[in-house]
């Protein structure tokens, strides 16, 4: 049997780049996937296609995380079309890099809105429906650990944030039996970050590998802590990113 038989995951951000891919890893493990996408329709439709031609279960959900009614019900469209909820994966997440001089307080408003508070809400409604052996997984940044330079000051920031609410729900969910954890992603090669650019190379340098990750490396680790083998971990974050941090 596939390890995340019978298992519903939701996953935010879920129609290209890391999402995607992690959509693909989980319903390749047995879980029926609902996944929300803001402008990609054609992609999103696509990607649920290419799953149910596979034999899995996918539901592709136009959502902004920006809006928290439209979080709210993505999740519970999700639990009304799968009977249910297991796995949450935060993945949608927006980059707003600009001089510090430069900032506004809509700057500030809208990737907090993405990065954090739709986190926020996503796990809240969530947890209306989780049960026990259910799992949180948000995806973050290594830069949450490291300000690789300027013009990172807000997006640092808000990754940094995700530290405290892991924190914070492992120990209010943990009597109940729900794992909450915190995936941190380096350098990944996807259409927001390629890695045949000029700044490719600058981040490539600074790995310890001395290449680019993929959707795929994120989507195992993902995989694996929504599983069973990952039951005694919560509270905590993974950091993938090839050694950049090191």
């Amino acid at each position: 049997m596939k390890k995340l038989a019978n298992k519903v995951a939701l996953v935010t951000g879920g129609s290209r780049g890391i999402g995607a891919a992690i959509v693909r890893k989980l319903a390749a493990d047995g879980a029926s996937v609902a996944f929300t996408y803001t402008r990609s329709a054609e992609k999103a439709e696509a990607l649920a296609a290419e799953i149910q031609a596979a034999g899995g279960k996918a539901l592709a959900l136009q959502a902004d995380s920006a809006q928290a009614k439209a979080v709210i019900d993505a999740v519970n469209t999700a639990v009304a079309s799968f009977d249910g909820l297991d796995i949450l994966v935060n993945n949608a997440g927006i980059y707003v890099g600009k001089d510090f001089a430069e900032h506004t307080i809509e700057d500030y408003d809208e990737i907090m809105a993405v990065n954090v508070k739709a986190v926020y809400v996503a796990a809240l409604e969530a947890v209306k429906h989780l049960k026990s052996g259910g799992r949180i997984i948000t995806i973050g940044s290594n830069m949450g650990d490291n300000a690789i330079g300027p013009q990172t000051t807000l997006y640092t920031m808000s990754k940094s944030a995700l530290h405290g609410l892991t924190r914070g729900l492992a120990r209010d969910l943990g009597p109940k039996g729900i794992n909450v954890t915190l995936v941190q992603p380096g350098p990944i090669d996807t259409d927001m970050n390629p890695a045949n650019t000029e700044f490719a190379d600058f981040l490539r340098s600074k790995t310890a590998l001395g290449r680019y990750g993929t959707g795929e490396d994120i989507a195992g680790l993902v995989s694996f802590l929504a599983s069973e083998e990952s039951k005694y971990i919560t509270g905590s974050w993974v950091t993938i990113d090839g050694g950049f941090n090191a």
